[in-house]
């Protein structure tokens, strides 16, 4: 068997070599790479059997792990096709023949592991079928659904198992956050669906991909949840975004140290301003560096104001929005942050994507007879220049 594993590396490694890229059949080339999933899946079975992993002071799904260099789910997908092909001879025929590839084998071996702890058998003919006839996705989909019908109890046993695996990380660098995480299926499904609500395009001039509305989706979400004043409160204050800026700060000023989040980072004054729009502003004095004196807390536009703002409004007055205004913010044509009135007549209603685009996208807003006019920046190319003497680097 030894002899015959080094035919299989010296043929593979001249496959490598000397086989043109360009003249070599995928179809082909995927039904022997499945092939070898499978026989792989068989052989880490029977070491396991062996008791291999235990000569090496290891759990069976760990030595798999290392032994392959593959992760502890992979390992346990392997170690599951590898015990149950040996019991469903035809669909391990149908793998090392190329009818079906790895994908679906694991699929049915999977569903056979499952149903088979109540002492159900899948029937082979049947499952090769639906393998040939639907995607992988709608054979999992079919396969679940069997699953279910036949060992209910267990069904609902794993999802439950899955529900104790949830869990988000948030953690930010390089002036950035970063989300990552797991949601068990209503969970997730939930999220996706409010997020799929608000990341559609928002007018033509919306050139944003499927990712980055999906992002501003989830911020949207949030700055909305926040807004309503429905969220828990914590220290007895709503929960809310903290800036500490300075007047120059806001004002964009040249020279004005940048503005900081309550988290530490710091942001961009057109950020800031964007904030100030629509934020509780307090205003600190301080004498070397020593809290003088706190004013009240305002709103650079009123509760009042912003009533009667949505009452003139159904929508976000951005060009071609239809977001309806219960989730905008008022924006104030001119800048609150440059002098500009906090009164009806340079107020508008802004989604969380509009508002951003005037403020750090460069748009401008101007009025036009009784209307407005949004206009996008002009597309400049930036070009670096060298000083004198000065190459570009190659």
């Amino acid at each position: 068997m030894v002899g015959e594993l080094e035919r299989l590396e010296s043929a593979a490694r001249d496959f490598d070599l000397f086989a043109d890229d360009d003249f070599v059949d995928p179809a082909r080339l995927a039904a022997v790479v499945n092939a070898l999933q499978g026989k792989l899946c068989k052989v880490l079975h029977r070491s396991r059997m062996r008791g291999d992993h235990l000569l090496a002071g290891q759990g069976a799904v760990s030595w798999a792990a290392k032994t392959c260099k593959v992760s502890g789910n992979v390992a346990v997908d392997r170690l599951c096709v590898g015990a149950q092909l040996e019991e469903m001879p035809r669909v391990a025929e149908a793998l090392s023949s190329g009818e079906i590839g790895y994908q679906a084998a694991s699929t049915i071996c999977h569903l056979q592991e499952r149903v088979g702890q109540i002492g159900a058998r899948i029937d082979e003919e049947m499952w090769i079928r639906n393998a040939k006839d639907f995607s992988i996705k709608d054979l999992r989909e079919i396969a679940t659904k069997t699953w279910h019908a036949v060992n209910p109890e267990d069904f609902c046993a794993a999802v439950e198992e899955n529900f104790e695996r949830r869990q988000l990380f948030i953690s930010e660098t390089d002036g950035m956050y970063r989300l990552d995480g797991w949601l068990e299926a209503e969970g997730g499904a939930a999220v996706k669906t409010a997020i799929d609500a608000l990341a559609k395009r928002l007018g033509a001039a919306d050139d944003r991909s499927n990712k980055q509305r999906r992002a501003d989706a989830l911020v949207e979400i949030a700055h909305h949840a926040m807004n309503q004043g429905t969220l828990p409160r914590r220290n007895g204050a709503r929960p809310h975004i903290t800036v500490t800026t300075t007047i120059e700060g806001l004002k964009g000023e040249l020279g004005a140290a940048a503005s900081d989040l309550q988290s530490g980072g710091p942001i961009s004054s057109k950020t800031v301003q964007r904030l100030a729009c629509d934020g509780t502003l307090s205003r600190v004095l301080k004498a070397d560096s020593v809290v003088v004196d706190v004013g009240r807390a305002t709103r650079s536009a009123s509760p009042a104001q912003w009533r009667a703002l949505k009452a003139r409004h159904r929508t976000c007055s951005g060009p071609g929005c239809d977001r309806p205004v219960n989730w905008t913010s008022p924006h104030h044509i001119e800048f609150w942050s440059h002098g500009g009135p906090s009164n009806l007549s340079n107020l508008l209603p802004l989604c969380y994507y509009h508002h951003r685009l005037v403020h750090e996208g460069g748009w401008q807003v101007v009025r036009a007879g009784e209307g407005v006019r949004f206009i996008p920046p002009d597309r400049v190319i930036a070009r670096r220049s060298r000083a004198p003497g000065m190459a570009w680097a190659a």
